[in-house]
């Protein structure tokens, strides 16, 4: 046993752990820094490493100020499906370059946990009947076989990995509620030794288990599966800012109205790339799955992480959620320890922000960007003046014909209504009210408006247990909010088709929707919808009775009872005590039990999958869902030689705020699309397209939809919005795959021209990898989400920053250019910092005249260097592994 290794007593037993206490200096240390403090300790190779990465992290720390790189190893990794399944065709590719380089490639394997949750494949085609889930199972499945064998092969054939069958639930709803240990154990030198449960995932909402003290953050898919293969995430010590809470959340409001506040409140404050955590007596008054839903919304605002500490509340919720009393015990034990438990005491943050939680009032945010906020109680006066900057009409109108009735609808008209998503389903109390609402208008006589679509998505088997128990399940059906799926659904653009009716008024005037969502990113929701709105899951539900954003819920009646009289909000909305009641009655260790049962069997469906397991997957050549992925392709053991880009055109040229589901949209495939041609081509008939989600496992189609979201506005299409843009060879506005092909047939590279915020939203790791596979070798942007700028370098693209003041627009650029990067040094393989850190561009015109300015070489740490100089980090640990064997 090392020296750095100390005993803690749990009860009769006693574990080896590292402990930080007794680094100078780590008393005063966040939360969050803590846990990369023990970490680093326990990972690294040596004392020296040990003393080198834990002194960067104290000095940043008591700094608070970011700091020195470390290496980090989370204990876990989360995927979901559409995230997962192209990890495992790049682990199943990565098998067959082991064996094609000499190396063997049975030990192409997890090396630690790997969860894998099939959440996000399930579409509401059906909604609003009772045949709704039945239906919606079946066509998942139909659409999705070949995925799902494919999944149930690299179960059974890759060691160290766990999946959950589709039908469970969200993957991170699953994740808090059974994954999440809050301590892990492990034999070291025959002692067990416990350690911080951290986790990072391909989903950017990984973050929800911050809200119990699982210390987590979404990461790209490449940088996941290096994680698994045991390569630790280098990282800088990130500066921690503290959010200081007081008070308790006002009757009536939830959980989600405070994470909308969180993400209005940080995002004005700027907090990418920092970690945020939350102190102060406010904090205990916060239920644990309202801590996990403020967590949930961290991408929305930009920074790693929201960690919350360990209090009782933390431990009642393991408990309530099946962890025995001994692990409860432990968690408890080592979170006091090491100093996670929340308590009174000197911490040093960057900055603090004060937030009294009594101040949070319910809240909506939109159209289209989540920390887009406005008081519920304004919401008809936000709407409108949405629509004014918009220049709409708002004397103008469409018929919609549904049922044998005629409905005159305007602007705001809902076209969808969705209980969804991760970010408020993990919150028994927050699915309580939304019942609760539901019978109390049922009560009342009130109906949902038909043009709505509504969708009911829980999180998993024991949130539909919950409402059955309490009695709410039927009201919400009877509101057309039955059951539709276990999935996210609507949330990542899952909502399928809305009704036909609905779709022909979709040009004539701006339908809305509302969702208890995390993500309202233009088209993303549906690409019929222009105005997206987040809410509580309850205000969804009286939203849908409304029928219309264009409605004050303060002064008009959402309808008459059977005496006649008018009924508005007030009257139904559900008190606390009532949801306090319900919860109390309701929500038990046995529910939750009860709602895990199976959760590794899945359907009769999935059981019939027939799958053997092997080294090497045997490939069809004629699917469309699973081909083999082209990166290793020509690859040596040998570094190739470092070269300049010259002569790089510009596919794609746009401004700030541009999004992953932008570059690569994870809905529907539009007919008209090149994504849609391949697949006619292939016999797939429309009616199976599935979407660009589900078909991530085929690069093929991804690489056809690469910049192809129909909201993109790309400044080269000339006006035209979507996948679009100049061809340069032929001087057309065509689709920029075309345009793609065409720069490879010359022997042309591509680059993109971007603004602030570059790849904000999701974790996704095809927005770097359809660019790759079409030509794109660079990103010239003002700033970049950190997840996307870090995957951009997984994938091998250089991501470059236009020094301070400087932007596309002062430098005179319009993307006619072509573009010349000088030649940068990234070393000989092993961790080395970029040479030069600012690189010489030359843009040359096309009246012959040249501009040349420098831009910041984004290659941040020495680990990303050796990433870029092997061409990515799959070509890294590759490389490693073989030649380690």
């Amino acid at each position: 046993m090392n020296n750095r290794i100390d005993v803690l007593a749990v009860g009769d037993r006693s574990v080896g752990y590292y402990p930080v206490r007794g680094i100078d200096g780590a008393d005063k240390l966040p939360y969050s820094l803590r846990i990369l403090l023990e970490n680093v300790l326990r990972m690294a190779p040596d004392d020296d490493s040990a003393a080198r990465f834990a002194g960067r992290v104290v000095s940043a720390g008591l700094a608070g100020e970011q700091g020195g790189e470390i290496e980090y190893m989370p204990a876990r990794v989360l995927l979901q499906d559409f995230t997962g399944v192209p990890v495992f065709v790049d682990l199943a590719a990565m098998r067959e370059a082991a064996r094609d380089l000499g190396g063997d490639p049975s030990r192409i394997n997890p090396q630690i946990p790997l969860d894998l949750v099939v959440d996000h494949s399930v579409i509401a085609d059906v909604a609003g009947c009772p045949q709704a889930l039945e239906k919606n199972m079946e066509m998942e499945f139909a659409r999705n076989g070949e995925r799902y064998r494919f999944l149930k092969w690299a179960q059974e054939s890759f060691q160290n990995v766990r999946i959950v069958p589709p039908g469970a639930g969200i993957c991170h709803q699953i994740n808090v509620e059974h994954f999440a240990t809050g301590v892990m154990t492990k034999s070291e030198d025959g002692k067990e030794i416990a350690y911080f449960d951290t986790v990072v995932g391909t989903d950017s909402h990984t973050t929800t288990a911050n809200g119990i003290g699982v210390l987590s953050w979404g990461v790209g898919g490449i940088e996941a599966e290096a994680a698994a293969l045991g390569q630790p995430i280098t990282t800088l010590v990130p500066r921690v800012i503290g959010v200081h809470l007081t008070g308790r959340l006002s009757e009536g409001v939830s959980a989600m109205d405070a994470a909308l506040v969180f993400a209005q409140m940080l995002r004005a404050k700027g907090v990418v790339g920092c970690f945020v955590e939350c102190f102060g007596e406010g904090v205990g008054a916060l239920s644990a799955t309202q801590r996990a839903c403020i967590a949930n919304m961290t991408p929305e605002y930009g920074c790693t992480c929201t960690l919350f500490p360990v209090d009782d509340r933390t431990l009642e919720y393991l408990r309530l959620t099946g962890r025995d009393e001994e692990q409860v015990a432990l968690v408890e034990a080592y979170a006091k320890a090491q100093g996670l438990w929340n308590e009174d005491a000197e911490r040093v943050y960057s900055e603090v922000i004060e937030l009294d939680l009594s101040t949070v009032r319910r809240s909506l945010a939109g159209p289209s960007r989540p920390h887009s906020r406005f008081d519920a109680d304004a919401a008809r006066d936000a709407f409108r003046g949405i629509c004014e900057e918009r220049g709409l009409d708002m004397e103008r109108h469409a018929v919609v014909d549904l049922g044998g009735e005629s409905f005159e609808l305007a602007h705001g008209a809902l076209a969808i209504a969705a209980v969804t998503s991760c970010t408020t389903a993990t919150d028994p109390e927050m699915m309580l009210a939304c019942g609760l609402i539901a019978k109390k208008a049922r009560e009342a006589g009130l109906e949902a408006k038909p043009w709505v679509k509504r969708v009911m998505a829980p999180g998993s088997h024991a949130t539909q247990l919950l409402l059955e128990r309490a009695g709410l399940a039927e009201p919400l059906a009877e509101l057309g909010f039955a059951t539709c799926g276990f999935g996210c659904m609507s949330c990542i653009g899952n909502s399928g088709p809305i009704w036909p009716e609905m779709h022909e008024v979709a040009g004539d005037i701006e339908l809305a929707s509302v969702l208890s969502g995390n993500r309202n990113f233009d088209g993303r929701i549906s690409p019929d919808v222009s105005q997206n709105y987040l809410c509580a899951p309850a205000a969804v539900v009286a939203y849908a009775i409304a029928g219309t954003m264009d409605f004050d819920f303060e002064t008009q009646e959402l309808g008459l009872n059977e005496a006649g009289n008018p009924v508005y909000l007030r009257d139904i909305w559900p008190s606390d005590e009532e949801i306090e009641r319900a919860l109390d009655a309701y929500a038990t260790k046995e529910l939750f039990e009860e709602g895990g049962r199976g959760l590794y069997e899945g359907t009769d469906a999935w059981k019939a999958l027939k799958v053997e397991s092997s080294d090497i997957f045997a490939w069809d050549e004629d699917s469309t869902y699973v081909r083999h992925a082209p990166y290793f392709e020509g690859m040596t053991l040998a570094l190739h030689d470092v070269k300049p880009i010259e002569g790089a055109r510009v596919l794609v040229n746009v401004r700030d705020f541009i999004t992953t589901d932008h570059i690569s949209p994870a809905g529907s495939i539009a007919s008209d699309s090149p994504a849609a041609a391949y697949l006619r081509e292939r016999g797939v008939e429309p009616e199976m397209f599935n979407t660009y989600g589900s078909r991530r496992g085929n690069h093929e189609v991804m690489a056809r939809g690469g910049f192809g979201n129909v909201k993109l506005s790309n400044i080269l299409a000339e006006g035209r919005n979507g996948g679009y843009t100049r061809d340069f060879e032929t001087g057309q506005v065509t689709s920029i795959f075309e345009a793609a092909r065409d720069y490879e047939k010359a022997g042309l590279s591509s680059v993109v021209l971007a603004g602030k915020m570059y790849g904000s939203g999701s974790s996704r790791d095809w927005a770097a990898k359809a660019p790759l596979l079409l030509g794109v070798r660079a990103v010239f942007a003002e700033s970049f989400e950190r997840i996307h700028r870090s995957n951009l370098i997984g994938m091998g693209i250089l991501p470059l920053q236009f020094e301070e003041g400087q932007s596309v627009e002062s430098l005179g650029l319009d993307g006619t250019e072509t573009f010349s990067i000088e030649a940068i040094d990234f070393g000989d393989g092993e961790p080395c910092m970029p040479t030069p850190s600012k690189v010489k561009v030359t843009a040359l015109q096309q009246d012959g005249s040249a501009k040349e300015f420098q831009a910041i070489v984004r290659v941040d740490t020495p680990t990303e260097g050796a990433y870029m100089a092997h061409g990515g980090i799959l070509q890294y640990v590759l490389r490693h592994l073989v030649a380690n064997a």
